[in-house]
This record gives structure tokens, C-alpha cells and sequence, in this order.
């Protein structure tokens, strides 16, 4: 039996990058305290999320905030899954995860791969494309414990994503996500069964929210005898 604790944190954002960051750090280090082995952050964890932020708050990697989660895995021996920030390299922007290993080596890059487009007349309209641009690739970070496939929030809508990750030995998905309330409480809960459901995978999400708790989740595995 293959066994390990994973927490998700849930993260209240406020506009100060230092704020948030700080947040996350203390997050992590009372996830580590409570027996975590990996520790999930939301979507967007360092900044509002919004397509009028995503430009101002948008940093190069490396940069303050993921030096920030290298130097929070490190200190407290666990793997973090860093929700994501809004990236820029060169003149693109992108919706990004970095994923670190207990010595705060950066060991997985995420970028969106689905945007989040959506217009529902009269309730909500958000184009994530009018400002970042999508990846192209599929993340896939291995653990002693078990493959880990990296998503972002919309990518769990699309099954084909959750399908080739569970085809390249994926046990575990995990899709930070900062979803909206027009279309989240119905589809939340729903897209994380599915997604477990088809791929026969255990599927975890952190989210933003107005207050800030820390989740810890036991998982096992039953080992295969040969």
C-alpha cells in the first residue's frame, strides 16, 4: 500500500502580491506541520484574478513568486503544486503552475491549456484569450508515490487532457481553479467526478475563496502484488 497526504489551501487574494504571498507561505508551512507530503495552491494565488490584472501582476519565471514557493518546499520538506500566476515571457502572457520538489526545485511548468472563454448573456462575460495566450503540452510530474497530472482550472472540462495523462500512468489530477459563481456551483463538484469516473484517478482542485483553511486529504494505493 502506497500512501502519502496531500492538502489543498484555500487561499483568500487580496491585491497586495506581498499579502498573498505571505498567505501562501503560512499555508504551506501549517500544511507541512499537519502531516502534509504535497501541498496544492489555487489558481492565480498571488494576484486578483481577472483579464484587467493579468498584465500588471505578471511575472517572469523565476521571479518573487515562485522563489517564493522554491524557498516554501524547501523549508518544509514538501512538494508544492503552485496553483499558478499569471506569467510573462517575452510579449506573451500565460495562466502558469510550477510545481516544486522537497528541495525547492522547480520540476513541472503548467501553462494553461484551455482558456477560459465564457459569455452567458445578462450574468457573466470573461475572455481569458483577449490577454493570454494558451500551452501547448501536457504535465506530468513524478512523486515517489505516484504520477501527479497538473492542470488549471478549465482544463478539467476537457476529458481528452484528464485521458492522456491517465494514459502516461497518472494515478492523481490536480487542477488548481478560481471558478466563478454563475457557473461553478453547478459544474464544480461534477467535473472532478467525471474526470475520476473515466480515468478510474483520484482528482483534487484548490480554489480562492473569503476565507482561508487548509484541507488535508489521506491518499493510498493498493500495490499490485507481481
Amino acid at each position: 500500500m502506497r500512501g502519502f497526504k496531500l492538502a489543498l489551501a484555500q487561499l483568500s487574494v487580496t491585491s497586495s502580491v506581498t499579502e498573498n504571498l505571505a498567505a501562501a507561505a503560512n499555508a504551506i508551512r501549517k500544511a507541512a506541520q499537519a502531516g502534509a507530503n504535497i501541498v496544492a495552491l489555487p489558481e492565480c494565488f498571488n494576484s486578483p484574478y481577472g483579464t484587467n490584472y493579468f498584465k500588471d501582476y505578471a511575472e517572469e519565471i523565476p521571479g518573487p513568486s515562485t522563489s517564493a514557493l522554491s524557498e516554501a518546499a524547501k523549508e518544509n520538506g514538501v512538494y508544492v503544486i503552485g496553483g499558478s500566476i499569471p506569467e510573462k515571457s517575452g510579449q506573451q502572457l500565460f495562466n502558469t503552475s510550477t510545481v516544486y520538489n522537497p528541495e525547492g526545485t522547480l520540476v513541472a511548468t503548467h501553462r494553461k491549456v484551455h482558456l477560459f472563454d465564457i459569455d452567458v448573456p445578462g450574468k457573466i462575460r470573461f475572455q481569458e484569450s483577449e490577454v493570454l495566450t494558451g500551452g501547448d503540452s501536457l504535465t506530468v510530474v513524478e512523486t515517489e508515490w505516484c504520477k501527479i497530472g497538473v492542470g488549471i482550472c478549465y482544463d478539467i472540462r476537457f476529458p481528452e487532457l484528464a485521458m492522456l495523462c491517465a494514459a502516461q500512468g497518472c494515478e492523481l489530477l490536480c487542477y488548481p481553479g478560481a471558478f466563478n459563481m454563475t457557473t461553478g456551483p453547478a459544474h464544480w463538484e461534477l467535473l472532478q467526478r467525471a474526470r475520476a469516473l473515466d480515468n478510474q484517478v483520484r482528482v483534487l482542485r484548490a480554489k480562492n475563496s473569503d476565507f482561508e483553511r487548509v484541507v488535508l486529504v489521506s491518499i493510498r494505493f493498493q500495490t499490485n502484488a507481481g
